[in-house]
């Protein structure tokens, strides 16, 4: 299947991709917030410079997007039709940085939690979610 737009424009879209201050992470930060929760951002002593770092707790929250991070299921979690070889690998690799990154610090005695995207639209859903974390 030909791309709809150009190509310098495709790469002008994807320029634009950022890892930090997503609108999903902004999202979580400000339920968080008000909620009463403060928290570091993006710390980088710890592996994978988690989205959010709750020091007191020992717990760390990474922001997935459902398309780049292959949320399970997910409606947003489609397979390119052009160059899926190098899609298909680029997913499992950022799937297995995460696995990766989850596991180290584990092993240093944080708690990982994902929250996806899709599930950043639900105000209601964040706060309930938050409480358990913090229950």
């Amino acid at each position: 299947m030909v791309d709809r737009i150009s190509s310098a424009a495709r790469s002008a879209n994807m320029a634009r991709v950022r890892g930090k201050d997503t609108a999903p992470e902004i999202a979580v930060r400000k339920v968080a917030h008000s909620v009463g929760l403060r928290f570091r951002l993006h710390d980088p002593k710890l592996p994978g410079h988690p989205d959010l770092v709750f020091v007191r707790h020992r717990l760390v929250i990474f922001v997935h997007g459902c398309f780049w991070h292959r949320h399970p299921g997910c409606k947003r979690c489609t397979m390119p039709t052009t160059r899926s070889e190098f899609w298909q690998a680029k997913f499992d690799g950022n799937v297995a940085r995460d696995s990766r990154t989850a596991q180290l610090l584990r092993d240093d005695g944080w708690r990982v939690e994902i929250i996806w995207e899709c599930e950043t639209a639900d105000r209601e859903f964040l706060v309930a979610r938050l409480k358990v974390l913090f229950s």
